[in-house]
Parts: structure tokens; sequence; C-alpha cells
């Protein structure tokens, strides 16, 4: 099984992580969005903490780590300030939202299920946990700004975190090492998102029904 001898260290250091660069994505959408400097320090913490919260939640660890611990405040403001007093060094790099985006999905999928597996919780519940830690922040951020969450529309985004996370757990299941599973799932989960992005991978799209022709009524009139 996965150690959990040397998982915590690992674990909060990518959590920390994870949790910077989501702060900058709900900070830089929030920029878009023309908000001001509360309104972009609550984007950053939200999309930078809901999926962690969400996750500790359901696996027991109370109070959550963003409450309890001050670190995860603190690179979430840091975020926040730093990217709305220099919106346009964070902007340099084109698609700066995404690729940040990209990079907490990344992160938080592979330490969602690392810690879901560390509390105990069977390989198919913690592949799953590890999803719904990489998506939760994104969709804060997104309904917060009134948006589809990007996990309901976007090209292979809850895939590649499921992808993430199931690397972590297979190594944990086959009792590989689990530091270079972690890493081969996050590059695993950014590369694909990276990738969906660029060539506009996506699952099918329901197809939204014909309306009806002109000058006849629909069902039921």
């Amino acid at each position: 099984m996965l150690s959990t001898a040397s998982l915590p260290s690992l674990v909060y250091a990518l959590d920390l992580a994870g949790t910077f660069v989501f702060a900058l994505s709900g900070a830089m959408a929030g920029v878009k969005h023309r908000l001001d400097l509360f309104g972009i320090l609550v984007l950053s913490f939200a999309a930078a903490n809901t999926g962690g919260i969400t996750r500790d939640l359901l696996i027991g660890s109370v109070p959550p780590g963003a409450v309890s611990d001050w670190h995860y405040l603190g690179v979430s403001v840091l975020a926040g300030l730093a990217t709305f007093f220099f919106p346009a060094r964070i902007r340099r790099e084109q698609g700066a939202v995404q690729l940040f985006d990209a990079a907490g999905l990344a992160l938080f999928a592979v330490t969602g299920a690392a810690k879901a597996l560390a509390h105990g919780l069977n390989p198919v519940m913690a592949t799953l946990l590890g999803m719904l830690t990489g998506i939760g922040g994104g969709m804060a951020r997104d309904v917060l700004l009134a948006q589809v969450p990007t996990v309901l529309r976007a090209d292979l985004y809850a895939v590649a975190a499921l992808a993430g996370a199931a690397v972590v757990v297979t190594a944990s299941v086959l009792e590989l090492p689990a530091t270079p599973a972690t890493v081969v799932g996050a590059c695993l989960c950014f590369g694909l998102r990276m990738l969906a992005i660029k060539h506009g991978w996506q699952l099918p799209v329901a197809a939204a029904p014909a309306d009806p022709p002109s000058g006849q009524d629909g069902p039921g009139t």
C-alpha cells in the first residue's frame, strides 16, 4: 500500500502548491471580470480551497486544513494580491487562467487521492475523491462568476483529474513507490488537460433538440 509514513510532507507540500496555482486561476478570472480587491480575494480563496475542504469533510478530517491551518489562507491571499497588483506579469503566458487551472487540477487530483487512501478509503472511492478534490475549486470559481462550471463543458477536465488520481491509487494497490507515482499522476493529468485545450479533445456533447417548424405548435398545445 501507499506508504503513509512519507506521505504527509509530500501531500502537504503539493496541497499548498495546488492551493497557490488554483488561487492564481481564481484571481485571474476575477481580474478578467473586473472584480474589486475584496471580490478577487474571495474568488481566490474559493477557487483554491473548495476542493480541499470538500475532501476533508468527506473523509472526516475536521476541521478542514483550509480552516485550521493559516498557510492555506495565507497562500490564497498572497496569490490574490499578487494578481491584483501585478496582473500584467501574471498574464504574460498566454492562457494563464487555463494554465494555472490545469496545474491546480493536477496537484489536487493526486493529493486528494493520496489523502483518501491514507484515511482508509477503498481504491474506487479514493480515485473519485481525488477527482472531486481537483474539480471542486474550479466549480466554485465558475459558480461565483455565474458561469456554467468548466467541468460540465470543457475538454477532458474531470476525466484528466480521474486519470491522475487513478495513477496514485493503482500504484498504492500494486505497492509501488508513492512519490514517483504522485509525480507521474500529476504530469498525466496536467498533460491531458493541456492537450485537450490545444486540440479541442472532449467527450460527446448532447445534441440540442430541433425547434419545431415555424407555424406548428409544440407537443401538448
